[in-house]
C-alpha cells in the first residue's frame, strides 16, 4: 500500500471527485460531438425499462491554464489520462473562484448524466430498471426469504420493513421511503411514482418533522447513506469523523444529510476516478478494512493483501484508494459487505454506543465463521433480542466475504464476470454492462462463457439445485432459532437463573450470526454453497445446544 498526501484547495478537491473514466471519452475537447448510441441487450428488452442516453453537456470556456497555477497536480493527473481531451470546465463551472478561491468554490456537476454523455452504454445499463426485481417485496412473508424474520429480529428496526433489493437506480429512493428509516416521513408523491427517476425531491413529499407512521422507525443515519449516494462525498471526512472543513459526520442530522442530495443513486464517481480514469474505492470503511492488516479476506497464502490500492489523502480529511488494475471483488465490496452503520451495545459495559463511537462505521472484513469472534473483540453488538435478552449482530449484505474462498473465486472469477458481463452495442462496440443484475439475465455471456458444454436450461437447473437446497437449510435454521426463543420464554417464566440464561444466550448469538448471514446476503447461497451449508447446519446445532441447556435447567 502506498500512502500519499497532497495539499489541495477546495476547487482542486472538487475536481478530484468527478467523472467516469475507464475508457477515453468519445467527444472532443469542447464536448460537442455526440457518441454513437446503442441498443439495450436484446435479452433485457422485455423485462426492463432502459433510459435514453443523455446528451453531452457542452463545456464552458476553457480554464485549464488558470487552474494549473494552483492545481498543478490535478492537471498533471488529467493530462496523463484518457480524460486529457477535456478542459476542467467540462465538469466545473469556476465562476468567481479564480479571482477569490477561498470565498468562491467552483460549482461541480456530479450527475451521472454528465458521465453518460460520453459513456452512453454504461449509463443506460446502470440506470436500467429491472422489472423482474419486484418493488417493496418484504423478506418477512410466507413466500419471502425469511418468513420468521420478525420473530427472530424483534425488536430491531428492520422488522418494520425489510425488502428484497431492486435496481441500483432506486437504491437511494428505496432507502428514504422504507418504513424503518425516517418514520414514514418521506413518501412518494403518488404510488404510481414507484418507477419515477430523476431528482428525488421532485418525486418525494415531506410530511414534516412531527409526522410518524405507525409501526415505523427512525433508524437512518449518515453512515448508512455513504453507500447510497456520493452527492455529499466532498463534505464527509474519512470514517465519518468530525472535521472543521467537513459539513457532515457520523453524528450529523440525517435529514439534513439527505436534503443535500439530488441524484437518485450513487454516482459513477463511486468506482471511477475522474482525473486518473482509474478504478477506485471511496467507501472509507473498506479502505480501513483492507489497509489495517488484521484480517485474511482477499489475502494470498503468505497473508499479503490481494486488494492492491494506492491510498490518497486529500483535502486533509478524505481518502480514496486508486487501482492500477480494476479488482471488481474490491470495488463491489464498497457496499456488498457486512458492516456496522448504526448505534449498538458495548459488550463489556452493556452501555449504549452512540454514533460518536468510531465502531459505528466499521467493516469486519471476515467470513461467516469468524464474525462472532470479531465482534467479541470489537466489543460490539447491534441490539438485544426482545425475548431472550441475547445481544445480537444485525448482518448487512456480506457478498464479498462470502465469495472469498468459493470455487468461483479460487478460479479467478470476479463479481463483474457474472454481474457485469461484456456486451456488444448496435455499433458493434464491446462495453461492460453496468446493470449489475442476476447472471440469469444474460446467461450466455455469464455462465455459458465458461461452461461452454452446458445449455441455458442446464445452467438454470444447476443454479436452482443450489439455491433450493440452501433455502431448505435456511428454513431449518429459522425453525430451530424460533424454538430456542420459545424455550427462552418458558425458561424465564420458570425462573431459570441468569448464569444459565447467559450460557444459552451465547448459543443464541452464535446461531443468529450463522443464520442471518444468509438472509442478508444476495444470491441465495450460490456465491458459496459449501460455506452456506456448513454455517446453517452449525446454526441449527447452536440453537439445539441452547435449548438443551435451558430444558436441563427446567427439570
Amino acid at each position: 500500500m502506498k500512502n500519499m498526501s497532497a495539499k489541495f484547495t477546495l476547487s482542486v478537491l472538487l475536481v478530484l471527485i468527478l467523472g467516469l473514466g475507464i475508457t477515453a471519452c468519445n467527444n472532443g475537447g469542447n464536448g460537442t460531438t455526440l457518441p454513437t448510441t446503442s441498443a439495450p441487450p436484446a435479452e433485457a428488452s422485455a423485462m426492463a425499462i432502459i433510459p435514453d442516453a443523455p446528451e453531452i453537456t457542452p463545456a464552458g470556456d476553457p480554464v485549464r491554464e488558470q487552474c494549473t497555477g494552483c492545481h498543478a497536480q490535478n492537471v498533471e493527473m488529467i493530462d496523463s489520462s484518457n480524460h486529457a481531451v477535456h478542459d476542467c470546465a467540462q465538469c466545473h463551472i469556476p465562476g468567481e473562484h479564480p479571482q477569490n478561491p477561498l470565498l468562491n468554490e467552483s460549482v461541480v456537476n456530479q450527475s451521472n448524466e454528465l458521465c453518460g454523455g460520453c459513456h452512453p452504454d454504461q449509463y443506460r445499463s446502470f440506470h436500467t430498471i429491472n422489472l423482474e426485481s419486484e418493488a417493496r417485496e418484504e423478506k418477512a412473508t410466507p413466500v419471502g426469504v425469511s418468513p420468521m424474520f420478525d420473530k427472530l429480529m424483534q425488536p430491531y428496526g428492520f422488522t418494520k420493513e425489510h425488502n428484497e433489493p431492486r435496481s441500483h437506480a432506486f437504491m437511494l429512493l428505496d432507502h428514504i421511503t422504507v418504513d424503518r428509516a425516517y418514520g414514514g416521513r418521506f413518501q412518494l408523491e403518488n404510488w404510481q411514482d414507484i418507477l419515477a427517476s430523476g431528482n428525488i425531491w421532485d418525486i418525494l413529499t415531506d410530511l414534516g418533522q412531527q409526522y410518524t407512521l405507525p409501526e415505523s422507525a427512525k433508524a437512518a443515519n449518515p453512515v448508512c447513506l455513504t453507500c447510497k449516494t456520493t452527492d455529499n462525498i466532498l463534505e464527509w471526512a474519512y470514517m465519518g469523523d468530525s472535521h472543521m472543513f467537513a459539513d457532515f459526520d457520523r453524528t450529523s442530522d440525517v435529514v439534513e444529510f439527505i436534503q443535500a442530495v439530488d441524484n437518485p443513486t450513487m454516482g459513477c464517481i463511486m468506482c471511477h476516478d475522474p482525473h486518473t480514469t482509474s478504478h477506485r474505492v471511496v467507501r472509507d470503511g473498506l479502505i480501513d478494512a483492507v489497509t489495517r492488516g488484521d484480517n485474511e479476506i482477499y489475502a494470498d497464502v503468505n497473508g499479503e493483501s490481494l486488494a492492491d490500492i494506492d491510498v490518497v489523502t486529500f483535502r486533509n480529511f478524505r481518502k480514496i484508494g486508486l487501482m492500477e488494475e480494476p479488482i471488481a471483488n474490491i470495488i463491489c465490496a464498497q457496499c456488498h459487505v457486512e458492516y456496522v452503520c448504526n448505534p449498538g451495545y458495548d459488550m463489556a459495559t452493556g452501555e449504549y454506543i452512540t454514533m460518536e463511537d468510531p465502531r459505528t462505521n466499521h467493516f469486519p472484513w471476515v467470513n461467516v465463521f469468524d464474525a462472532y469472534e470479531h465482534y467479541n473483540e470489537l466489543g460490539f453488538r447491534d441490539f438485544k433480542h426482545a425475548v431472550t435478552g441475547a445481544t445480537l449482530v444485525k448482518l448487512q449484505h456480506p457478498d464479498a466475504e462470502t465469495n472469498y474462498g468459493s470455487l468461483h473465486q479460487q478460479n479467478g472469477v470476479e463479481c463483474s464476470d457474472c454481474h457485469m458481463p461484456k456486451l456488444t452495442n448496435q455499433a458493434g462496440e464491446i462495453y461492460t454492462s453496468h446493470w449489475q443484475t442476476s447472471p440469469r439475465t444474460y446467461i450466455d455471456e455469464t455462465c455459458l462463457s465458461c461452461h461452454t458444454d452446458w445449455t441455458e436450461e442446464e445452467a438454470e437447473y444447476r443454479i436452482d439445485s443450489i439455491q433450493n437446497y440452501i433455502k431448505g437449510k435456511l428454513s431449518k435454521a429459522e425453525y430451530w432459532l424460533s424454538e430456542l426463543i420459545d424455550t427462552f420464554d418458558l425458561a424465564i417464566r420458570y425462573g431459570v437463573d441468569e448464569a444459565t440464561l447467559d450460557e444459552a444466550r451465547e448459543c443464541h448469538s452464535q446461531a443468529h450470526i450463522l443464520w442471518e448471514w444468509w438472509t442478508a446476503g444476495n444470491g441465495g447461497g450460490f456465491h458459496n454453497p459449501d460455506q452456506a451449508r456448513e454455517a446453517l447446519t452449525r446454526s441449527v446445532e447452536f440453537s439445539k445446544m441452547g435449548i438443551e441447556i435451558l430444558e436441563e435447567a427446567m427439570k
